[in-house]
């Protein structure tokens, strides 16, 4: 599924980089709390795919 906006790229990458161990969850609570909910694999899918443009 791709991003719906750049915003919720962006996190879903820093989201994927806590869950990979090299971004401290102390950097965005928001961030660790997706990266907890969702799989590594899911959360490569948002960060990679381009923004779908409404």
């Amino acid at each position: 599924m791709p991003s719906t906006s750049k915003k919720q790229q962006k996190v879903m990458c820093i989201a994927e980089s806590i869950k990979k161990g090299k971004t401290p969850a102390g950097y965005s609570r928001q961030a660790a709390k997706i990266a907890g909910s969702m799989s590594e694999e899911q959360l490569k899918e948002f960060c990679e795919t381009p923004v779908r443009e409404q």
